[in-house]
This record gives C-alpha cells, sequence and structure tokens, in this order.
C-alpha cells in the first residue's frame, strides 16, 4: 500500500482488516517525509519504508492512496513488473485505457483492464451510486447537484485545520491550511482550484467521472461543490430529470433494491454523522419537485469508506474472485 500513513490509507488498512481481505503480507509504503513511521494492521505495528520501483517489485496488487505523483510515477513501473494497481488518486480516471469503477455500478469493465483500475473521486461515488438505480429505471437527461464536502476530502490536513481553527475561537485569523479561508463556523463554495471557465477542480471531477462511470458521454450534469466545516461525510442535493416519466414510489423502489445503497423511510432526514462509519449510501427526501419526469433527492456517504476505502477494497475483491485477478 502506497500512502499508507495517510487518512485514507488508515481507514484503507482497517477496510482490509475488516473485511477479512486474503493477503499472504501487508507492505506500508509512504513518502520519504512518511517512511519509518508505524502502522497499525491485524493487531501487528508494520514499518512503513520508502515507496520506490524497487518497493513494489514482487508486489501481485498494489493500492495507491497517496498524491497523484507518486501513482503517475510508480503505477506504470508496477504494472510492468506484473503488479495489478488499484489507484486512488485522480491520476488515471478520465484515462480512456483505464477503467474508472464502482463495482456496484460498472463491476463488468474490470475484466478489460490493462494493469491499472481506478477508484473514483469520493464525491462521486455518492453521487453516481444514487443515479444509477434512476437510471436503470427511466433513463438521465440533466442532473444539477449542490455538494457539501467534509474537510477530510482533502486528507489529514483538512481535518487538523477545523481543529487547530475551532481552538483558536471564532474571529480568529485562519491558521495554515489547506482551504482558501477560514472554515470553522463558515462554508465557502469552492473544491479545489478555479478553471478559467468558472467551475471548480470538483465540479469537474463530479461531471467528467458520473459520465464515465455510468456510460453517459451526453449527461448533462451542473454542479456547485461547497467546503463545509463537518469532519467526515459527503452531502449532496439532486435534481434529477429522468428520459422517462418516473413515479417517486418507482424512484424509491428502485433506490431501495440497489445494492450498497440505504434508502431513508418516509421522515428520517439521513446526516452526515448517521453516514459516518459506514459503507451505505444513504439517500432520503425522494420527492417530485417539477414535471413527471422532474425528481430531488438527498445523498449521504462516508466519503473515506465508501467514499475511498471500502470501494478501492471492492474492486480488489473482485478482481480476486472467480475469475478475476
Amino acid at each position: 500500500m502506497v500512502g499508507a500513513t495517510g487518512l485514507v490509507g488508515e481507514v484503507l488498512l482497517g477496510a482490509l482488516a475488516a473485511r477479512k481481505f486474503p493477503l499472504e503480507a501487508l507492505v506500508p509504503l509512504a513518502s520519504e517525509r512518511s517512511a519509518g513511521r508505524r502502522v497499525a494492521f491485524r493487531g501487528e505495528e508494520l514499518e512503513v519504508r520508502p515507496a520506490s520501483a524497487a518497493a513494489l517489485a514482487g508486489s501481485h496488487l498494489v493500492f495507491f492512496a497517496a498524491t497523484g505523483e507518486l501513482s503517475r510515477t510508480l503505477a506504470p513501473a508496477a504494472v510492468a513488473g506484473g503488479t495489478i494497481v488499484v489507484d486512488k488518486s485522480a491520476t488515471w480516471r478520465l484515462d480512456p485505457a483505464v477503467p474508472l469503477v464502482i463495482p456496484e455500478i460498472n463491476g463488468a469493465a474490470l475484466a478489460r483492464h490493462q494493469g491499472i483500475l481506478a477508484c473514483p473521486n469520493c464525491t462521486t461515488i455518492a453521487v453516481a451510486m444514487a443515479l444509477e438505480p434512476l437510471r436503470r429505471a427511466a433513463g438521465l437527461v440533466r442532473v444539477i447537484a449542490t455538494t457539501l464536502q467534509a474537510v477530510s476530502g482533502v486528507g489529514r490536513e483538512g481535518l487538523e485545520a477545523l481543529v487547530r481553527e475551532r481552538g483558536a475561537g471564532p474571529g480568529a485569523p485562519a491558521l495554515p491550511s489547506p482551504f482558501p479561508r477560514r472554515i470553522a463556523g463558515d462554508l465557502f463554495p469552492l473544491c479545489g482550484t478555479l478553471g478559467a471557465d468558472g467551475t471548480s477542480e470538483e465540479e469537474r471531477k463530479l461531471a467528467a467521472e458520473t459520465r464515465k462511470i455510468l456510460d453517459l458521454p451526453d449527461l448533462e450534469l451542473a454542479a456547485t461543490c461547497v467546503r463545509v466545516p463537518i469532519e467526515v461525510g459527503h452531502a449532496a442535493t439532486l435534481v434529477v430529470e429522468t428520459r422517462a416519466p418516473l413515479a417517486v414510489a418507482a424512484a424509491r423502489a428502485a433506490l431501495a433494491a440497489f445494492p450498497g445503497v440505504r434508502l431513508a423511510g418516509e421522515g428520517e432526514l439521513p446526516t452526515p454523522s448517521d453516514a459516518a462509519g459506514r459503507d451505505e449510501v444513504l439517500v432520503g427526501r425522494v420527492r417530485r419537485t417539477g414535471n413527471e419526469r422532474q425528481l430531488s433527492l438527498w445523498v449521504v456517504a462516508d466519503n473515506l469508506r465508501k467514499g475511498a476505502a471500502t470501494n478501492a477494497v471492492q474492486i480488489a475483491e473482485a478482481l480476486l474472485g472467480p475469475g478475476g485477478g
């Protein structure tokens, strides 16, 4: 595992242990800066080694839960040595030769991998998991999304920045942070950098990745991504236009039957704290908000679990299952 000391790496170690993932040995790797630290796995303390092509040699499977630069540099070398790579960075997601996979949605894409498999952005996973049941039921034409994204979406430094700012008290100036301004007690409509067209990096990822996963290159998807002062749990409001009319009851039935989705009961309001520590994507407030082809819904998921670590482990499980590898 490359990136074993990071926040996603930590959750990934827990997911591998909890799901009893079959492995002969686990080798934790990280950048030179984090090498020498120790991580806990299945009751043992393992020393973290520097990530390098030599350290990956002989591995059957490598999880990349680190920076895009490490993945860009080391993943091709690992594949050349016969290793399968499951990558959590954005490096390979939109490469036409690399499957971008949520196993419940497009697991069949795993069969065409050439050594590298990409795990989608944490926000994309939650949104796509809610859209796919509706796509299968009635097709999709247009989606308008507003996301509310936890600080852990940028890693451990995001969590630490929120804790520091809370400790400094209201009105104190922003402390060193990965965010463009103070986040404690506030929010701002920017996740990632702004492009020349006024869209943010996260908004572009959400649109492009969703189209690839759902195999809908012409899907209209407009998003506004908002960073909020919550530790864990991304949420989204979705306004969905289906191709065919879809009754609310039919939409709810499709969502309830879909693997990995938990449909909230009438009047139940799933929140980020409800999703924290869970692998399901929680969906609620399914309602008619326009004509017979327009619905609105509320989506919440743990961005570190199904949004990152669990989805990566599910990809590996599918690969190593009957006929995989």
